[in-house]
């Protein structure tokens, strides 16, 4: 797709947060500057009867949408993101796009944390919980119940970058959008309250005793909050002949790391400052056009002033007259949905061209030099403003949201995305060739499942000692497939790369390791090494800071598609001019407690049934480069990512469409976003991994969407599914298959499904297609 984007803007907002049930309530209290930071109730907290957070009152439990009720196991995250997302879809007409063209994105920190927490229980217990439990752990599978209640059958996703989660997932839906990929996309985030949170951020010695004060020179620390926002995100033309308002439009966003450091900003903030000043140029803005800033403002010490310095950084002499003030000043920091709920406030504020102000106590610090707007709302001009959020593992997050037709985004002349570095680690060992010899004729994996992480020098011995398994495999990864690409770890053309991560069920070695002794001995046995790696993004932390990579950076978390969208959203970066160079990076590692989820839900594969999963950890990279900058550095082309699209069709939570409609939309989608014909594609590599409703489904539909000549292969089949890493991998064979055979086909499919229904394809060509 190539021309000029198409502008986004904001039609609908909800939110739940300890400030009310809607996102009018959140508005409200939040210009008021009404703390609704208070003792907590729900949480039964040993260790501190003071502890105050934003928690909310009363979660919701009636039906949401279609087929979505709320289970009396269901995990509070989930009941949370339904109630704001139901609150957002349901105030526009229900038929304003045609369920095809609707998409959802859900941010999330912790996901379906309490359902964890409750399912290792029971492991330790030897307690059998019903599979649902299981099915509402991961980020994706919330997406998925969202995506199922609005009757979405667009591109449903999920993204963890931590607490820039809310704000990434505006960010990632904007883009869907301009890339033709939906024409409205329902986002946002959520989180939820609980002991293991809590405890996590007691043993860094984060939590105030009181309620937050952020840019204070009084701030000892931060509070936490829980609860849900959701915006609904529309192509302007479409909003205009609906006759919508228009809240405010998303005139831009930026992405960025600082490479620094597992939980604390760079102290400079030039990292926070990279995310500002992209997002400005994705609006086409300078720093004089913004009037007010939402802040991170945490009130804990080294963020408050890394963001401001990030500020001053970015918007230059403009900043000495910039407001900013903290929403989690009122609410708490809600962690993943933070973002989210910051951008509804943000876009209330340009609306109704008011200031909220920074609640609580207030005394200057000479280091947090800017306006705050401390106790009381201010009237100013509504031009543009930014939501911007921090996170763990050095991920930053900013959005422009601004006055309908204020900014002009720069537009890049559409290109593909080229591959020039390649890495994969199995069970069998590092290379593709290890790999494919390891199948067994049978289709069973005869190496084992667990990847050896002592094959490979980019880690030595006290690293891996530091490290948990996912951010290991992910740092071997993606240093390899750098070398592999001639671009050195820690060199200036590093520095200038950025990364996409996918994990399907991410940290959960690192989940488990900290739960354990929280659940035998209790909070005080938290560790304080341990729980920063219980976030998502984390492993792509390490990996930046370990290579010095400080280019855009995202994590999405698909579930078995994971992969496949960071792969395909990589490419969307690079395509659209926003990097010139991306690691892709797909892994996931497996435990005794995640197999155990897997078995409880059914799809593994025993010696008592023909089909089922057969499990298997493994680790890619792929690098992505845009054609200048590859072909100006003199880089050994391997293939080109074309084009890809996503497509949604579980009927209720976890039902796929036994027709394969969605895996049938995402083939067309993909082709045409490519521009590729049915009879240009010479190879389908399938998603296909032994479950064989699944499988059947799609290959229904390849058969229905192209010729009967083209070659199938179905990898996943003998060499094991690797979870969120198949779409990534499955790639990685076909570009070796074009390579080794030459005179074959110039552009492949690849499929990737989730098992809850998100399904994704991409069309990818080997190196001298041109």
């Amino acid at each position: 797709m190539n021309g000029e984007a198409p502008r986004v803007v904001v039609v609908s907002m909800g939110a739940i947060s300890s400030l009310g049930a809607t996102a009018e309530d959140l508005w409200t209290g939040a210009r008021e500057g009404r703390v609704a930071i208070t003792s907590v109730r729900h949480l039964d907290w040993p260790v501190d009867p003071t502890l105050v957070a934003g928690e909310v009152d009363h979660v919701p439990t009636e039906p949401f949408g279609r087929r979505v009720r709320i289970r009396p196991h269901a995990d509070r995250a989930l009941a949370l993101a339904l109630a704001a997302a139901w609150q957002t879809w349901s105030a526009v007409p229900a038929d304003l796009v045609p369920a095809d063209r609707l998409g959802v994105v859900l941010g999330t920190c912790n996901a379906g944390l309490l359902s964890a927490r409750r399912w290792c229980q029971a492991v330790l217990d030897g307690v059998e919980l019903p599979a649902e439990v299981a099915r509402t752990i991961t980020p994706q599978a919330l997406a998925e119940a969202v995506g199922t209640s609005v009757g979405a059958r667009g591109p449903v996703l999920a993204v963890n970058t931590a607490c820039a989660s809310g704000v990434s997932a505006i960010g990632l839906g904007t883009d869907l959008i301009r890339r033709g990929r939906a024409e409205a996309v329902l986002t946002g985030g959520v989180d939820a309250l609980s002991d293991v949170v809590v405890a996590g951020f007691a043993a860094l010695q984060s939590l105030a005793p009181r309620p937050t004060a952020p840019y204070s020179r009084l701030r000892n620390g931060l509070s936490l909050g829980e609860g849900s926002g959701w915006l609904l995100l529309v192509r302007a033309d479409l909003a205009a002949r609906a006759g919508l308002e228009v809240v405010a439009e998303v005139a831009g966003y930026g992405l960025s790391t600082d490479a620094y450091h597992p939980t604390a900003p760079r102290p400079d903030g030039s990292g926070a400052a990279q995310a500002l000043l992209h997002a400005l140029a994705d609006a086409g803005l300078s720093g004089t056009d913004i009037g007010y800033v939402n802040g991170h403002g945490t009130g804990t010490p080294k963020n408050d002033v890394a963001e401001s310095n990030a500020i001053r950084a970015a918007l230059g002499p403009a900043a000495d007259s910039v407001a900013v003030s903290s929403t989690k000043s009122v609410i708490g920091h809600l962690l993943g949905a933070a973002g989210a709920v910051e951008a509804i406030v943000t876009a209330c504020a340009v609306r109704e061209r008011v200031v909220p102000p920074t609640a609580g106590d207030y005394e200057p610090d000479p280091e947090c030099d800017l306006d705050y707007v401390p106790g009381a709302a201010r009237p100013w001009d509504g031009r543009a403003a930014i939501a911007n959020s921090m996170a763990f593992g050095g991920v930053n997050a900013a959005v422009v949201l601004a006055r309908p037709g204020i900014g002009s985004a720069v537009t890049t002349p559409w290109q593909p995305a080229l591959v020039t570095g390649i890495a994969v680690f199995s069970p069998a060992g590092e290379g593709v060739d290890l790999l494919t010899r390891s199948a067994g004729g049978d289709g069973r994996v005869t190496t084992g499942p667990a990847v050896d992480l002592d094959v490979n020098p980019s880690l030595d011995r006290r690293d891996r000692r530091r490290l948990d398994r996912l951010s290991a495999l992910s740092v071997m990864s993606a240093a390899t497939a750098l070398r592999h690409a001639a671009v050195e770890p820690g060199s200036a053309d590093a520095e200038r790369t950025g990364l996409v991560l996918g994990t399907g069920v991410g940290p959960a070695e690192s989940i488990e390791q900290f739960l354990g002794p929280l659940l035998a001995e209790g909070p005080r046995a938290a560790s304080p090494s341990v729980f920063p790696n219980t976030v998502y993004s984390q492993a792509a932390g390490r990996v930046a800071t370990r290579l010095g990579l400080r280019g855009p950076t995202c994590t999405v978390s698909v579930g078995h598609a994971s992969g496949a969208v960071a792969l395909g959203y990589a490419a969307d970066l690079i395509g659209m001019g926003r990097a010139d160079r991306i690691v892709v990076v797909a892994a996931d590692v497996l435990t005794d407690t995640v197999l155990s989820a897997y078995r409880r839900q059914g799809v593994l594969r025993d010696d008592r049934r023909g089909d089922g999963l057969s499990l298997i950890e493994a680790g890619v990279a792929i690098v992505l480069e845009r054609p200048e900058v590859a072909h100006g550095r003199g880089a050994t082309v391997l293939g080109a990512v074309r084009g890809w699209a996503a497509a949604h069709d579980a009927r209720s939570s976890g039902l796929w469409d036994p027709d394969g409609q969605g895996v049938q939309r995402a083939v067309l989608g993909a082709l045409l976003d490519a521009a590729t014909s049915p009879d240009e594609i010479g190879d389908v590599w399938l998603a296909a991994a032994g479950l064989g409703t699944a499988d059947n489904a799609e290959r229904a539909a390849v058969t229905r969407c192209l010729p009967a000549g083209v070659k199938i292969h179905a990898p996943k089949l003998t060499v094991g599914e690797p979870l969120g890493v198949g779409g990534a991998l499955t790639a990685l064979l076909a570009w070796d298959d074009m390579t080794r055979h030459r005179t074959g086909s110039r552009a492949s499919l690849v499929n990737s499904s989730s098992l809850g229904g998100a399904h994704v394809s991409i069309v990818i060509t080997r190196g001298d297609a041109g």
